[in-house]
């Protein structure tokens, strides 16, 4: 496995440490060669992959989740600390170019230009799953003591209300709990099936 690793590099004879400290300096490169060349400007070109299905504006192709592109990074501001990047990238299908952002707020990205989104998305809330706290919502619930009690009565009354299909999911997953039993019973029927045959 050490053959993989970069270790043994060719030093031409005219190589000095002290005069050009690395192998990049010397040859007058970047490390990360050809996808720095727009580094000067901010820009650092990645591998991206698709998050979500899209159509294309330009030939109004499909493009599926998971797709991959050589998108130009740059970072156009900041969510609290967080930064915002934007990917720019050329679709693979015709000459139009697609831009996408990152979205920290609703931990999603955001398409700019260039597409749409194949809307696939449902309301967390109708589909009963649990919602985020929001920022505000958050530092409420830690200054204001009777928000936070009125808070927890709200759920309390919805695991009150969800108790009944948890006992029920429980209790079928308890019947399967025992995979020795289930199996060895199976296999008893499945003998006493083979010896009535004979």
């Amino acid at each position: 496995m050490g053959e993989r690793k970069g270790q043994n590099k060719y030093y031409p004879p005219d190589f000095n440490p002290e005069k050009h400290g690395s192998l990049n300096r010397y040859h007058n490169s970047h490390p990360l060669r050809e996808r720095a060349r727009k580094l000067s400007q901010g820009i650092l070109i990645i591998r991206f992959e698709m998050p979500y299905n899209i159509w294309c504006d330009g030939c109004k192709n499909h493009i599926g989740m998971g797709v991959r592109y050589n998108a130009e990074k740059k970072k156009v501001g900041n969510y609290y600390t967080t930064p915002i990047y934007r990917f720019r990238m050329k679709c693979h299908l015709c000459v139009n170019y697609i831009e996408m952002q990152t979205d920290p707020a609703n931990c999603d990205y955001v398409i700019v230009s260039g597409a749409s989104r194949k809307e696939e998305r449902w309301d967390m809330e109708d589909n009963e799953q649990v919602l985020t706290t929001e920022h505000e919502k958050k530092e409420k619930l830690e200054t204001d003591a009777m928000f936070r009690l009125e808070h927890g009565e709200a759920d309390r009354s919805t695991l009150k209300k969800a108790l009944p299909t948890l006992s029920h999911i429980q209790e079928a997953q308890n019947a399967w709990k025992d995979d020795f039993a289930l199996n060895s019973m199976l296999r008893r029927h499945f003998r006493l099936m083979r010896t009535n045959r004979e």
